[in-house]
């Protein structure tokens, strides 16, 4: 029986333990949050590997979660969990609208600007982040691009970012690159 290679999405992090009952406290990148506990099952990301893990309750707890994981009924074991990525199987995601991506589909792909009308490579997305007004690509320099710069550049379509096309893997923006 061949085993299919898994293709692994991102949706949170478990971040400490909680209590002495094998609890642990859980960051989710989700939108709503809670949206995490809906996946089943969890793979963590650990240093030798992945390791499939069930949860069996969960709750809001702060600005976060703590959830147990099946047999984990101790707060040493809950230890060697802690700063783990938490993972699900990419085809578990619900599909987009057109025009609409996922974080990890933009992470890693080639920004270019036209600014000024010439198109000049700014680097590769490294991450995402959420102002309240938009998101932000933080696009770093890479072998290729103009120069070795960090930029933040609005997630705003149609004003900043003109297109992705995941295909070319690259997102196309209308950014100076002297900011």
């Amino acid at each position: 029986m061949s085993e299919k290679k898994l293709d692994l999405i991102n949706v949170g992090r478990i971040t400490a333990v909680f209590g002495i009952k094998g609890w642990v406290k859980v960051h989710s990148y989700t939108e709503p949050q809670e949206n995490l506990f809906e996946y089943h099952p969890w793979w963590l990301k650990t240093a030798h590997g992945v390791k499939k893990v069930e949860i069996d309750d969960a709750r809001p707890h702060g600005d976060a979660f703590v959830a147990h994981i099946v047999g984990v009924d101790d707060r040493d074991l809950a230890m060697e969990f802690t700063g783990f990525d938490i993972a699900i199987e990419r085809d578990l995601m619900p599909e987009l609208d057109d025009g609409e991506y996922y974080w990890s589909q933009l992470e890693g792909l080639a920004v270019y600007t036209q600014f000024s009308g010439t198109r000049q490579r700014l680097g590769i997305v490294s991450k995402l982040f959420e102002t309240g007004a938009n998101d932000v690509l933080v696009v770093v320099g890479d072998a290729e691009s103009i120069d070795q710069k960090e930029r933040l550049v609005p997630y705003v379509p149609e004003q900043f970012v003109l297109s992705v096309d995941l295909t070319a893997g690259e997102i196309l923006v209308d950014w100076d690159p002297e900011f």
